[in-house]
């Protein structure tokens, strides 16, 4: 019955690019886990350890318990090292427990060297919120979708009397020490990186990996440009330790990285002529499409296509006080 229900609440798939998805709906507590840890690893964690990224769908997951949360967070953080990741207050009891990530888990550990994106929603609550805080606030998640519903971590249904009536209240609370303390996520909910409707999450998340794959493969052509027409030769190799040991942890679109490239390069090397930019391919019309340059393209013969060619790349007008202005594109 366990391991029904725990099918009924746990997916998982390889998406295009080798991108594992795992879908969790309710976080099932220490006691279940603990009993079925080994399956979970050899049935569905082991067929996500060789993707390239991990997606974390949270999106419907309403629901959990406080035990699992150094579980599941353990298996994001590297080995070697432990963590004080959230202490948790409870009012009955009046009592306060630290959560650490644990020392040794079941099977392998996700790559610390693999992007991992968290999907949220508005219903993604309680323990699943309390998970995307600590992911987003150790910097090993890129949260994509709506702000997460808040909610709390433990609430008690209480009978009024001896009426018919009820009160659900807190009675748990988390007081976040990797958000100083000061901060909350429980009543107003945890925003993510990059803002996007539930439904097209998943899309954006894939999108953001894309771009992350081919982060290597953008930064070898730059280093290359760099030594190969860079004319200033001298700072070459200071711009070229940049790069090499550049951040890109925060980096979830072209904007970004075009941004990031452009304020350090030019902080190194003292030039702001030195410039990354966005490449959109035009569509151009039947008429000027086959004469983009003139420096590139044979000049027709016929004078209204020379005249649609001169148009296209010069703006001749007088402005007033008999100016003569010319554009050359």
């Amino acid at each position: 019955e366990l391991l029904s229900e725990l099918e009924r609440r746990m997916s998982y798939r390889i998406l295009d690019g080798n991108v594992g998805y795992l879908q969790i709906d309710h976080i099932p507590g220490q006691e279940v886990l603990s009993r079925l840890g080994g399956f979970l690893v050899a049935h569905v964690w082991r067929q996500l350890m060789g993707t390239s990224a991990l997606v974390l769908d949270l999106q419907q997951c309403t629901g959990g318990h406080v035990s699992s949360i150094p579980y599941l967070i353990s298996y994001l953080h590297p080995a070697g090292t432990v963590l004080h990741v959230d202490t948790i207050y409870n009012r009955p009891s009046n009592t306060t427990t630290e959560l650490w990530t644990l020392p040794q888990v079941l099977g392998e550990r996700y790559s610390a060297e693999k992007d991992v994106v968290v999907l949220t929603s508005g219903h993604t609550r309680g323990v699943a919120g309390d998970i995307v805080y600590i992911l987003k606030q150790m910097g090993r998640a890129i949260v994509v979708g709506e702000r997460t519903g808040g909610s709390s971590l433990d609430l008690q249904k209480l009978k009024i009397g001896n009426s018919d009536f009820f009160l659900t209240l807190p009675v748990s609370r988390s007081l976040g020490p990797l958000g100083g303390g000061s901060q909350t996520w429980e009543g107003s909910g945890v925003l993510p990186c990059v803002g996007t409707p539930a439904e097209q999450a998943l899309e954006k998340a894939l999108a953001i990996l894309t771009l992350r794959r081919a982060l290597p493969q953008i930064i070898e052509s730059l280093e290359k440009a760099l030594q190969d027409y860079y004319t200033l030769v001298s700072r070459v190799p200071a711009l070229l330790h940049l790069l090499a040991n550049m951040d890109f942890s925060a980096i979830v679109s072209e904007e970004d990285l075009v941004a990031k490239l452009n304020a350090d390069l030019q902080t190194v090397s003292e030039d702001p002529r030195l410039l990354v930019r966005i490449i959109k391919h035009r569509q151009h019309s039947p008429e000027t499409g086959a004469s983009e340059c003139l420096g590139t393209s044979p000049v027709p013969e016929s004078e209204a296509a020379q005249r649609v060619l001169v148009d296209s790349e010069f703006q001749v007008g007088v402005l007033p006080g008999n100016v003569g202005y010319l554009r050359f594109d």
